[in-house]
């Protein structure tokens, strides 16, 4: 009997982790940015100008401008994030930042942070927001060591591992990013386009630029892991 519930109860057990890890929990809900906090610096001094973050036909939308964040309130660690965006009229930049933390720690504008690359045909690179990560191939796709940083003036861009997966503007995308404890990895319309280890931070909130151009998102879906994606 005692081998019986102890059977039982492994299964028990090991079937919640499964469930959890297969739990897929929205961060948007269609109608309104409740769970999500803004951080537009131009506010400061004239908060009557538009907000660059908004709802619209049941999309979340990034208007481009003022610059700015729009920042989950919650912190996450060790999940899955699959984004679907587009460019909405042309090609611009936008960026989804992992592990955020102190706000306007960069140029006085962004949080410290990982930000994967959302620019057109550049989708995947990894900037060092204060925090940092490695990749193989350091010195071919993030430049000189001597230059490296994660400060102003500094190389903190790392390229990713191929441009171009992104579809043609208007068109849908597809990105999956997984944070699992030190490690990062993009995937954009099924390409692999980066993977970073030793990062300096594995858990924070996540953000969403505003940084010139508009971006539609119709899903923002987090599923928490234990293990990395193939």
């Amino acid at each position: 009997m005692k081998i019986l519930f102890s059977s039982f109860l492994f299964l028990l057990i090991r079937n919640s982790f499964l469930v959890a890890e297969l739990r897929t929990d929205s961060l948007f809900n269609g109608k309104d940015l409740s769970g999500w906090a803004m951080d537009v610096p131009a506010h400061d001094k004239k908060p009557d100008l538009a907000k660059p973050f908004i709802v619209r036909d049941g999309m979340l939308v990034s208007l481009g401008k003022p610059f700015g964040h729009l920042i989950t309130e919650k912190e996450y660690e060790n999940y899955r994030l699959i984004v679907e965006y587009r460019f909405a009229e042309k090609p611009g930049n936008c960026g989804l930042l992992v592990h955020a933390s102190k706000l306007r720690n960069l140029y006085k504008m962004y949080p410290k942070s990982i930000e994967v690359q959302m620019n057109h045909t550049h989708a995947g690179d990894f900037w060092c927001i204060l925090e940092n990560i490695e990749v193989p191939n350091m010195v071919k796709r993030r430049g000189a060591k001597d230059k490296w940083g994660i400060t102003e003036g500094k190389a903190r861009r790392i390229l990713n591992l191929t441009d171009g997966s992104e579809k043609p503007v208007g068109e849908w995308n597809r990105m999956k990013i997984e944070c699992l404890r030190e490690e990062v990895k993009v995937w954009v319309n099924g390409d692999l386009v980066n993977y970073g280890h030793s990062c300096t931070t594995q858990k924070g909130k996540l953000a969403i630029q505003a940084e010139g151009s508009e971006v539609e998102f119709r899903r923002l879906g987090l599923t928490l892991i234990k293990r990395l994606s193939n």
